[in-house]
């Protein structure tokens, strides 16, 4: 069985100037266009369900549970998306591209990363909000929204982030690590919904798929946030939450997401991050 959790909130602090959320205004990632553009015309029906909130039959994390959750807002022309993404470093984040990505090539305008958040409709002590820009973000060059190939960005935040016990860097394989994590049991987070709603395609040797058992799944509003695997008694992140079944997230149908440990080398060269030898 695989474990999923929630988190229900976020946003952020920090000693800059506070970015208010107008949170009537943001939607999951997967409500916009570009989203589903890249299915089948026979797939379309399944973007008018209307789940509500969370990870599917998950529960509720624990304020500071998973410090290297974030969550991203990306301003697009149709509106503000909902993702999920991890800190990398003290001013880049991981995430999925087409969190920041309308079609193959068009950037967001920009957005905030919010860190250290539990509940998004209070403004904790513990959140530090922080703005990007377009040209911060880097997608990967053969990013494919068509067949959901290298769905994976890193977005260089406008200031850095200030590291507190709620608010860590993720733990990425090392460089040497070959593993596969086949019958570990992953755990993802994240502020999406608790029903029904996301896309599917097959998969492909630089992903990562999960059993859906028990209706257990990432959903609407989870793109781009960590897979993780408990590795030495630490979390490790081995997945970007990419997509799942386009008949639903409880259905019982594997979730997908993108081979961090694949993505090592790219990751290093578009930002400050090291791996580990």
């Amino acid at each position: 069985m695989k474990s999923f959790v929630l988190l229900v909130g976020l946003l952020a602090v920090v000693s800059a100037e506070w970015i208010e959320i107008d949170w009537s205004k943001v939607r999951p990632i997967e409500e916009f266009d570009h989203y589903w553009a890249r299915l089948p015309a026979e797939l379309q029906i399944y973007r008018n369900l209307k789940p509500s909130a969370r990870i599917t039959n998950g529960f509720e994390a624990t304020p500071g549970q998973f410090p290297y959750q974030i969550a991203l807002l990306s301003n697009f022309g149709a509106g503000t998306g909902l993702c999920g993404g991890s800190v990398l470093t003290n001013n880049f984040i991981l995430t999925a591209a087409h969190c920041v990505v309308s079609g193959a090539t068009t950037l967001a305008n920009g957005g905030t990363a919010i860190m250290g958040a539990h509940n998004r409709n209070v403004n904790e002590a513990t959140q530090q909000r922080i703005a990007f820009s377009t040209g911060g973000i880097i997608r990967h060059p053969q990013y494919s929204p068509t067949n959901i190939r290298n769905d994976i960005a890193v977005v260089r935040l406008n200031s850095a982030i200030t590291y507190t016990a709620r608010i860590q860097p993720a733990r990425l394989p090392a460089r040497s690590d070959s593993r596969q994590f086949g019958g570990f049991t992953g755990t993802v987070s994240g502020f999406g919904r608790t029903s029904d709603a996301s896309t599917a395609t097959s998969a492909v040797a630089q992903n990562v798929c999960l059993d859906g058992a028990n209706g257990r799944s990432s959903c609407n509003g989870d793109s781009g946030g960590p897979l993780t695997v408990q590795d030495g008694g630490q979390s490790l992140q081995i997945g970007i939450v990419s997509f799942g079944s386009a008949a639903g997230c409880s259905i019982g149908m594997p979730s997908v997401y993108a081979r961090v440990s694949h993505f090592l080398g790219w990751i290093e060269a578009n930002s400050n991050f090291v791996a580990r030898p």
